[in-house]
Formats: structure tokens, sequence, C-alpha cells
């Protein structure tokens, strides 16, 4: 029963550790645009390399 204690205090350490780096992700801009770069392969590039 006495170790209820310690494992509630690690596991909201844990959850705070978590959370402040959810957090800096999206302050830093991790998480803006989910869309542009998983389609942005499937697309030709508009401008085209000449070759030599």
């Amino acid at each position: 029963m006495n170790i209820i204690i310690p494992l509630i205090i690690i596991s909201l350490c844990i959850a705070i550790a978590f959370l402040g780096a959810f957090l800096w992700g999206m302050r830093s801009g991790q998480f803006d645009d989910t869309y542009g770069p998983s389609v942005r392969m499937l697309f030709e590039d508009k401008t085209k390399k000449k070759s030599s």
C-alpha cells in the first residue's frame, strides 16, 4: 500500500513531461501543416530542369 504514493508521483511527473513536450511542439510550429508534406511527393515539379 505504501508504493501507491510514489507511483502516483512518478506518473504525474511523466505526464507533466509529456505535456511540456507537446506544448513545446505546438509553439515551435511542428504541427502547423499536416497535409502538405504528405502529398508533396505526389505532384510533379512545376519547373522542369533542362538537361545539358
